[in-house]
């Protein structure tokens, strides 16, 4: 039998633990160790970087943890596979040449291209195809050490790999989507190690580290069945809770479709197979759609802001007050920003025995095709009222020029007219064929629903003290999953947590589109919410622009939670028993 292949992460984005890369190849027997450093952000931060120096649009943290690992890489037989070519893998394959050569070390490195269309998208800043894996496999067949790419899809860094490894095929459905499952389930770093946990402080209470969660690593097999797990004598920990929430971040609905395959998440099976080891099998898979799908960056403008400081009593008058003062400015000038909005954030207390606890954020965010509106003719609405305002006038830093701001967009090409190539390394290009069939994908009947949970009584509570959750950013839209723990808790959350509830206890939803996905599973629920984030995170057009904090803005809220579940977890929380 082919012994497991031992995947391992050292990065979730552009600007993680720049150690994890020494910890991971240090900290115990790795295979391959994959690198994700890319994000709809980020491709509009290289977008910028190369509008600067064409040589530039590739993540240069990458080369710089090379530096102090690519001998310890090469010493311990470790492949190292990673997508920090952003905009321009052939310049970081260069560049990660030139470092072996002055380090003396002889690595042979290979990089994928075909995934920047830029040419057919001429008023895009960026336009990146989400490619799989087949580069990358094609290139660890061709003898790389070291591949990176460009913009693949984050589980490809572990498809590529096993396909590689394993000898999958096209139509190995359930292998690959095994293996596309782990890979999303590493591809977030220490999300699936405790980090960013609804229940964290479980952790803290049983005694678990949870400072500096260890970076992840799938054991995976060649059945595509997998196991997800850490060094040991790392810190953070690996369970059920940690993995179902990491399955749940930035997905959808039942379907999991990418340019490998299209895995089913309602089959995924998890078991907890020892201490910090959970099995991942019963994946299915179903051929990929015919499309890739395609990452557009635009600048949109410049936006910028200005944050008022209110201080003691009548802050809503003191608000109402300086808001009427820079709309009067604003009326005065032919520059008024295009876009003009206010947040006041009651961060105040009563009574309060500091000056900082007594003080409310009123918040103002311009927006504009053009930077004079937002910079100059904002700096004269708002500082020109220091000494003619509310009592206590004070900003908490005066606004600058005004900065450029992106929006991000998803369009779909046929999957044929994309030129996959992996550049082997010794320089031959390789045409490489994607999966051959593919899948119009239909319509799911909808899971069928657990039986209610009985009648009785109920507290006013919280819903985290029952229910997890994770939320995340897709363009525009978020998604929220939620799940349980126990069977008796699914029960009632499959039922109480609605669409219509959920827009009663987020209210930013009310007037948007709301789609609840439900996986019994998993004992979750996801909410896609359409449009929450405007032109997505780089337009910045909300509080939270990647909705991070969403899932636990749903979890603080109070709702009527059946008593029979909170005895569990809280026997004593002094709350409101409803008959």
């Amino acid at each position: 039998m082919t012994p497991p292949l031992r995947i391992g992460n050292a990065s979730g984005f552009y600007g993680d633990r720049f150690d994890a890369m020494r910890d991971m190849l240090t900290g115990g027997p790795l295979d391959v160790l994959t690198g994700d450093y890319l994000a709809e952000l980020t491709m509009l931060i290289l977008g910028r970087d190369r509008l600067k120096d064409p040589a530039r649009g590739y993540a240069k943290t990458f080369l710089r943890q090379l530096e102090e690992c690519l001998g310890l890489a090469q010493e311990r037989g470790v492949k190292i596979v990673a997508n920090a070519g952003g905009l321009n893998p052939g310049g970081l394959a260069d560049s990660v040449r030139e470092l072996a050569g002055r380090l003396g070390i002889g690595v042979r490195v290979a990089h994928v291209e075909g995934d920047d269309l830029g040419s057919r998208f001429p008023d895009a800043l960026t336009a990146n195809a989400y490619l799989g894996g087949a580069g990358i496999a094609a290139c660890l067949r061709g003898g790389a050490d070291i591949v990176v790419t460009g913009r693949v899809t984050d589980a490809a860094l572990v498809t590529g790999p096993a396909v590689a490894h394993f000898g999958w095929g096209d139509g190995d459905h359930d292998r690959l989507a095994g293996a596309v499952v782990a890979g999303h389930i590493l591809e977030c770093g220490t999300q699936a190690t405790g980090g960013n946990y609804a229940f964290f402080s479980e952790g803290e209470r049983s005694g678990i580290e949870v400072l500096r969660p260890g970076f992840p690593l799938a054991e995976i097999h060649e059945d595509g069945s997998a196991v997800i797990t850490k060094h040991d004598g790392t810190g953070g920990f690996v369970d059920i809770g940690t993995v179902t929430a990491q399955l749940l971040y930035e997905t959808s609905g039942a379907r999991y479709a990418g340019p490998d395959v299209t895995a089913r998440l309602d089959t995924v099976a998890l078991a907890q197979e020892g201490p910090d080891r959970v099995r991942v099998s019963g994946v299915r898979g179903e051929a990929p759609p015919p499309v890739l799908k395609v990452g557009l960056n635009r600048l949109g403008g410049f936006r910028n802001e200005v944050v008022f400081v209110l201080t003691g009593l009548d802050v809503e008058a003191k608000a109402a007050l300086v808001r009427a003062q820079v709309e009067d400015a604003f009326g005065r000038t032919k520059s008024r920003p295009e876009e003009v909005r206010w947040e006041l954030a009651r961060t105040d207390r009563s009574d309060a025995p500091s000056e900082e606890g007594a003080s409310a954020l009123l918040r103002l965010v311009v927006r504009d095709p053009e930077q004079e509106p937002v910079g100059r003719a904002l700096s004269g609405a708002a500082i020109e009222l220091a000494l003619g305002s509310y009592p206590g006038f004070h900003v908490t830093a005066p606004p600058g020029k005004g900065s450029p701001y992106g929006v991000f967009e998803a369009a779909y090409v046929e999957r044929g007219t994309v030129d996959h190539v992996a550049v082997l390394p010794g320089g031959e290009r390789r045409p490489v064929r994607d999966a051959g069939d593919t899948l119009v994908l239909e319509e799911l009947d909808p899971p069928p629903l657990p039986a209610p949970l009985p009648d009785g009584p109920t507290r006013r509570a919280p819903l985290g003290l029952v229910a997890g959750a994770r939320s995340g950013d897709k363009g525009g839209d978020a998604n929220v999953g939620v799940w349980v723990r126990t069977d008796d808790a699914w029960r009632w959350l499959a039922h109480e947590l609605t669409v219509e509830r959920f827009r009663e206890l987020i209210p930013e939803a009310a007037g948007l589109g709301v789609l609840r996905h439900v996986l019994p599973n998993l004992r979750a629920l996801n909410f896609v919410v359409e449009g929450i984030l405007g032109a997505g995170v780089a337009s910045q057009a909300r509080f939270d622009p990647q909705a991070k904090g969403l899932g636990e803005w749903l979890r603080a809220r109070h709702l009527d939670i059946p008593a029979v579940l909170l005895e569990a977890v809280e026997p004593n929380e002094p709350t409101e028993v409803l008959p």
